[in-house]
């Protein structure tokens, strides 16, 4: 990714997660909102911006608010940035936090379930007998 891809991918991730910190007027959309990457295309057109919603039992409607407000988006990234075209917005769900959160869950679940208190094997002295 060139240098002026990334600046400008940085730069409306900032800004869109300013924007959204802000909230928005639409009721579908509620919860915590968090933006996890934006990938433009090459010719700088539309960015993919990731987005993850907690909880869990909201994240359809929320995310069926922010494609309806992505028009809006648009335009106020557009007064926040001085652009010649703005990108397209198209949202997209990502579910990496909700698996490594899952995968972290589970592992402090085997880490419970394991015997803490496991003898370590007495360490043999230079010659090879065991330390009393």
């Amino acid at each position: 990714m060139s240098h002026r891809k990334e600046q400008l991918a940085a730069t409306i991730d900032r800004s869109l997660r300013a924007i959204l910190a802000r909230g928005l007027q639409d009721p579908r959309v509620r919860g915590l909102i968090t933006v996890t990457g934006v990938v433009l295309t090459p010719d700088l057109r539309s960015a993919r911006v990731k987005v993850s919603i907690l909880p869990e039992d909201a994240q359809r409607l929320t995310f069926q608010g922010l494609v309806h407000a992505a028009p809006h988006l648009k335009h106020q990234l557009g007064e926040a940035l001085d652009l010649r075209r703005t990108p397209d917005l198209i949202f997209e769900l990502d579910e990496s936090l909700k698996r490594q959160a899952a995968v972290l869950r589970d592992l402090a679940r085997a880490a419970a379930v394991t015997p803490a208190a496991i003898p370590a094997p007495a360490d043999p002295t230079p010659d090879g007998e065991p330390t009393p």
